[in-house]
């Protein structure tokens, strides 16, 4: 499957990038998917996106205040603006010659690398790795919506393993975060409540 482009990176650091696209590019990424970013070495770095951020300008400044605003002007502005969408993206592990870590990656990604929305066969490699390794990573994220990024993360990821089958994953994960999350409990119910909405009947 061909990789699916959805902007470049705006400014990076081992923990995290922040990527810039247009408007016309926002149908495809969303608040919980996995993205990568490829390196020089044979590395690409793994993130989750957790915020997707719009800013204004000068001329949305004067439209927002019309009476009424021309559906064209709209499409233009939409398509055409200069004030880039932002996506934020968490880091989550890297791939290194074929193998997959769920750690830090030795580098951040450089200005203008380009960041590809990971598809489905991605999104089950990186996530069967190990023993969710990846997981302290999120959890870790004081400033995050960790629940409801969990929760998003793992409806996807559980919506591709059962493409394939594999219908254990989705226990196997909430499983090992009970264990993470076993001395804290507030967490944990927030995580599950958020998992419950998310995959109704699948977190028990």
């Amino acid at each position: 499957m061909t990789a699916i482009e959805i902007g470049r990176l705006l400014r990076a650091s081992t923990a995290g990038f922040v990527v810039g696209c247009r408007a016309s590019q926002l149908n495809q990424p969303s608040f919980g998917a996995l993205v990568g970013v490829s390196l020089e070495n044979d590395c690409q770095i793994y993130g989750l996106i957790h915020d997707i951020h719009i800013d204004d300008d000068g001329l949305v400044r004067q439209l927002v205040t019309a009476e009424t605003v021309d559906e064209n002007i709209i499409a233009d502005n939409r398509l055409n603006r200069n004030t880039p969408l932002e996506i934020s993206v968490l880091v989550v592990g890297y791939d290194q010659n074929g193998r997959i870590y769920h750690l830090l990656p030795p580098r951040p990604p450089l200005s203008l690398d380009s960041i590809h929305l990971c598809d489905p066969g991605e999104l089950r490699r990186f996530s069967s790795a190990g023993r969710f390794g990846y997981f302290r990573h999120i959890l870790r994220a004081e400033d995050l919506p960790v629940g409801e990024l969990l929760a998003t993360h793992l409806k996807q990821a559980h919506e591709a393993h059962s493409a394939r089958g594999d219908g254990r994953w989705i226990q196997a994960a909430t499983q090992e975060l009970i264990i993470l999350l076993r001395d804290d409990y507030p967490t944990l119910m927030s995580v599950l409540s958020a998992l419950g909405d998310a995959i109704p009947g699948e977190n028990g």
